[in-house]
């Protein structure tokens, strides 16, 4: 009674992941968002325009990346390439932009963010912002931007608005008058909002561009193009292909070597890839041929975790246990090992992951998300199925001893 329910378990098992894989294999693939040298994309060259009291140096440089970035990172885009080119010059590669005019436009605006008066008296600045998001218009009026001041742009707007009850205050973005709000009463919240006619997305690209912050000079376009992959599609192809060969000869490793525990192992891997393919497509996690390198070697690593268990459940088959006193204690064995050698993978990939950028960054991440599947696959349900496998037969044969 007990093998046959172990048996229809095992079968469940199968069938669900096997359906789980057919019908969850095409929408991953269509939502896995590609890097540039998969997928291509846009290449912008940015010139810096040296003006009066805007000097361009290698700092004004790194500063305009760093704000570059966090704008591109706000469209929703992942490891975008940047680099400066030269002493005066940035170059911004996006993998996939859907609208490469509006991106453009987000990353060649200066957004210099001032609040003046009738007179020309600069009261606040973008320097003073906390934060700035998008908000829908109300009563039939166009959408809005919401700002909120950090503690000195607070008190600055606080004198502001009582300096300049019943004058209009002036809200100007790069030298454009935005909207011209007359202040009925001082503000002390350190909270106030931009309306006008704002469409939503315009609204929102424009609470992206004052959130990332001013950029400390004005650029120009130099350069503007479509990219296709860098690697082309037969890189791809062959890195695919090779991956697949790779895979295929390491799971009929396993079946030959190990037989049932061996076949278990196969399973286990469909799971895997379904949880690190799935968990990258949820978190949008852009896959380049570096991720693809890394997804093999978290494999690799997932493979070895069994060898590891197996070969330790081996040794206690051998010395006369039984098969389930055999996976408790070859388990209980091998766990500190697999552990171990997992938890300085992971803090090597997350190092990776803080310090990197672009391809390495992908790498980094593909391969810890890739380990910490194989942990949960390989620790538990490797382990139930071994133990279902154990109701079923109890020949040490098909164990492999």
């Amino acid at each position: 009674m007990r093998k046959n329910t172990s048996m229809a378990i095992v079968a469940a098992i199968v069938i669900v992941l096997f359906a789980v894989a057919f019908f969850c294999y095409r929408p991953i693939i269509d939502n896995m968002q590609l890097g540039l040298d998969l997928r291509g994309g846009l290449h912008v060259v940015l010139q810096a325009d040296e003006k009066e009291g805007q000097e361009v140096t290698a700092d004004t440089i790194a500063k305009a990346i760093g704000v570059l970035r966090n704008r591109i990172d706000s469209l929703g885009v992942k490891e975008p390439a940047l680099y400066a080119q030269g002493s005066d010059r940035i170059v911004v590669e996006i993998a996939g932009v859907d609208d490469p005019e509006q991106a453009v436009n987000i990353i060649k605006n200066t957004a210099q963010l001032e609040f003046i008066d009738k007179d020309g008296k600069v009261w606040v600045t973008g320097k003073d912002l906390k934060d700035a998001q998008a908000a829908p218009g109300t009563g039939g009026q166009g959408a809005t931007v919401d700002l909120e001041f950090n503690d000195e742009g607070a008190k600055l707007f606080a004198q502001a608005t009582a300096a300049n009850v019943g004058q209009p205050l002036y809200i100007v973005i790069d030298d454009e008058i935005i909207s011209a709000p007359t202040v009925s009463e001082a503000i002390p919240s350190g909270r106030a909002q931009i309306s006008g006619t704002f469409t939503a997305e315009e609204a929102q690209n424009l609470a992206v561009l004052l959130r990332s912050g001013a950029l400390p000079v004005s650029f120009s376009i130099m350069e503007k193009r479509t990219v296709g992959p860098t690697l082309g599609a037969d890189s791809l192809s062959l890195s695919v292909k090779a991956a697949l060969v790779g895979l295929v000869a390491i799971l009929m490793f396993m079946l030959g070597y190990y037989w049932l525990p061996g076949l278990v192992a196969v399973i286990s891997m469909i799971l895997y890839a379904i949880l690190v393919l799935g968990t990258m497509t949820l978190l949008h996690t852009t896959l380049t041929l570096p991720g693809i390198a890394g997804f093999v070697l978290s494999i690799g690593m997932a493979v070895d975790a069994n060898i590891i268990i197996y070969e330790h459940l081996k040794e206690e088959l051998r010395n006369g246990k039984t098969i389930k006193a055999a996976i408790n204690s070859g388990f209980a064995r091998a766990f500190w090992t697999i552990f171990d050698s997992n938890l300085t993978t992971l803090i090597a990939a997350l190092v990776l992951i803080w310090f990197g950028t672009g391809p390495i960054k992908g790498f980094a991440v593909t391969l810890s998300i890739g380990i910490v599947a194989s942990m949960m696959v390989a620790l538990t349900f490797t382990r139930y199925l071994l133990v279902l496998c154990s109701d079923i037969t109890a020949n040490k044969k098909f164990y492999g001893v």
